[in-house]
C-alpha cells in the first residue's frame, strides 16, 4: 500500500482485524478521537477516552472488543491492541517526502569512500575519507560524517547529524536532526588541581532498525566501544556516555542521562528525565519511571522501579521541607527518650 486514500476494507485486511459497519467507507487520515473529522480514523486504548466516542465527527473507530457497546453506532475495527493497530495504520499516512537517488553537487567527498549509487546525498554534506554508505540510504542537507564512518543499507540521516569517526551504523537506522554520534566521553584525571584529558579511543556501534530523536548525543567508547543493540529507541535529548551498552529493543524517554559505562539489558523502557548513574548493570525488562535516579545495580528481571516525589502544591512541598529540615533533631530526641526508659 503506499496511497493515501483506503476503504475500510483494505485497512481491515492489513491488520486482520474484526469489523462492524461499511466496508466502503473511505479513510483520508488518521487523528485522536476528540479532533476527528469525517474521513478520518481514529482509535480507543484506554477507557479514559471512551467519553469521546458518543462525540467524535471519526468515520472509523480501532477498538478492543470490550470498549464496544453494542449502542454504539458506527464504523469499527476491533483488535487486541489499538495502539499497536494505529501504529501500524500510521505508516501508511506517512507524508515524509520522497526523494530520488543523487548526490548534490555542493557535496563534499573525501577519498577511498565506498557509496552505493542508490543514495540520495542533500546539499552542503561533507563526508570524510573512507567511508562506506550502503544502498538506500537518505542523508539530508548539512550533515557531517567523518572519516572510516560504515553506514547500513535504508538508514535515514536527517538534517544536521553528525558522525565522528569510525562510527558503525546498522541497517534502517533513522537519526533525527542534530544527533551526535561519537563525541568523546567526558574523561579527565586530575593532576594537582588540572584537569588531563583521557583520550577516547573507542567508537560506537549501532545496530540494525534503530531510532535516535533529535539532538541526542551518545559518546564513543573510552577503550571499548559504546554499543546500541538492535531496535533500540531512543526519544529527544538523551545523553549517553561513554562505553554504554544498551540492549536490543530497550525504549528510553526524552532528557535521560546515563552516566558511562552502564549495561543496560534487553526489553527495558526508562521514563523520560530520569538518571542513572555510571558503572552499573540493569537486567532485562527492566521499568524506570520517569524522574526516577537509579544509584545502584538492579538485577533481578522485570521489575518496575521509581525515586522522587511527585508534584504537589507549593505550600504542601515548604510544609514537608520544612519538617524534613528538623527529621535530624527529632531522631535525636527520641534516642534520648529511649535511653531514658530503658
Amino acid at each position: 500500500m503506499n496511497k493515501k486514500t483506503y476503504t475500510l476494507r483494505e485497512l481491515v485486511e492489513f491488520l486482520s482485524a474484526e469489523f462492524r459497519g461499511d466496508p466502503n467507507c473511505v479513510i483520508t487520515g488518521i487523528t485522536s478521537l476528540d479532533n476527528a473529522q469525517v474521513g478520518q480514523i481514529s482509535f480507543l486504548n484506554d477507557s479514559h477516552y471512551a467519553q469521546y466516542l458518543a462525540t467524535t465527527k471519526a468515520s472509523a473507530v480501532i477498538i478492543k472488543a470490550e470498549h464496544l457497546d453494542e449502542n454504539y453506532s458506527g464504523n469499527f475495527l476491533i483488535v487486541k491492541d489499538p495502539y499497536l493497530a494505529y501504529a501500524k495504520i500510521s505508516a501508511l499516512f506517512d507524508d515524509t517526502p520522497e526523494v530520488t537517488p543523487g548526490i548534490h553537487v555542493t557535496v563534499v567527498i573525501g577519498e577511498g569512500c565506498e557509496i552505493s549509487k542508490e543514495v540520495s546525498i542533500a546539499p552542503y554534506c561533507v563526508i570524510g575519507r573512507m567511508v562506506k554508505i550502503g544502498s538506500g540510504v537518505r542523508i539530508e542537507p548539512g550533515c557531517i560524517i567523518a572519516d572510516e564512518v560504515v553506514i547500513g543499507d535504508g538508514t535515514r540521516l536527517c538534517a544536521n547529524v553528525s558522525l565522528y569517526h569510525k562510527v558503525k551504523l546498522g541497517s534502517r537506522v533513522l537519526l533525527h536532526s542534530g544527533v551526535v554520534i561519537g563525541s568523546d566521553g567526558f574523561g579527565n584525571a586530575n593532576e594537582k588541581g588540572v584537569w588531563r584529558k583521557i583520550y577516547q579511543l573507542g567508537t560506537v556501534v549501532i545496530g540494525n532498525d534503530v531510532e535516535i530523536g533529535a539532538n541526542t548525543t551518545v559518546d564513543r567508547g573510552a577503550i571499548g566501544d559504546t554499543v546500541i543493540e538492535d531496535g533500540v529507541k531512543l526519544d529527544n535529548q538523551v545523553q549517553i556516555g561513554h562505553n554504554v551498552h544498551i540492549g536490543a529493543h530497550t525504549a528510553v524517554a526524552g532528557c535521560v542521562g546515563i552516566a558511562g559505562s552502564v549495561k543496560i539489558g534487553r526489553y527495558c523502557m526508562i521514563g523520560g528525565g530520569a538518571g542513572i548513574v555510571g558503572h552499573i548493570e540493569i537486567a532485562d525488562r527492566v521499568i524506570i519511571t520517569g524522574g526516577a535516579n537509579v544509584g545502584k545495580s538492579i538485577m533481578e528481571p522485570g521489575g518496575i522501579y521509581a525515586s522522587g516525589i511527585p508534584a504537589i502544591p507549593h505550600r504542601s512541598w515548604w510544609r514537608i521541607l520544612a519538617r524534613l529540615m528538623n527529621l535530624e533533631k527529632l531522631v535525636q530526641r527520641v534516642k534520648l527518650l529511649e535511653e531514658k526508659t530503658k
